[in-house]
């Protein structure tokens, strides 16, 4: 482990394996939608609304609420902000285990 490796820089947000898993997730499309994260992650409604909610908060994600056929629709997607941050984490990950 390098001498300067300091833990205390990884973002709090990655320690649950949920919201990394969704951040993962949305680096890999335009945007998705509520039901295609659930059924990815394998959560329940309640407990992804919290994580998506988290990520929201940190300004890692976009949310966009539509009404389709008269039914509530919510579309996801990863900012800027949330992909340097996975990179940041990445970065970090790999001084941790002595990759750079």
């Amino acid at each position: 482990m390098p001498s300067n490796f300091n833990y205390t820089q990884i973002d709090e947000i990655f320690h649950s394996r949920i919201r990394l898993a969704l951040l993962s997730i949305l680096l890999t499309v335009e945007k998705a939608e509520f039901s295609f994260l659930k059924e990815k992650t394998k959560a329940t409604d309640g407990n992804l609304g919290a994580h998506l909610k988290k990520l929201e908060d940190a300004e890692y994600i976009q949310i966009e609420k539509r009404f389709i056929d008269r039914k509530p629709v919510s579309f996801y997607n990863i900012t800027e902000k949330g992909r340097k941050s996975i990179e940041n984490y990445l970065t970090l990950l790999e001084q941790l285990f002595g990759k750079t």
